[in-house]
């Protein structure tokens, strides 16, 4: 089976700690629910992602050599 996690055109997904998690909901004034979702299914999430983590995406821009999304793991 393919790893999709590999795949070239998957962005980088890492699972952020409470204190990042803090610092990322202070500077744009939100509550975790508040952040868009992300199914705990989906298989571009690394392993142990699990509901009520944020995950931090890290996409590749063309604009702004690099664009930094957060998602909430829903079930």
């Amino acid at each position: 089976m393919v790893d999709v996690t590999q795949h070239t055109l998957v962005p980088e997904h890492n699972v952020l700690d409470e204190e990042t998690i803090e610092e990322v909901l202070a500077e744009y004034n939100i509550d975790r629910t508040d952040l868009p979702k992300i199914k705990r299914l989906d298989p571009a999430l690394p392993d142990g992602a699990q509901p009520g983590d944020v995950v931090e995406i890290v996409r590749n821009s063309r604009t702004a050599d690099r664009a930094v999304v957060y998602r909430l793991v829903v079930e």
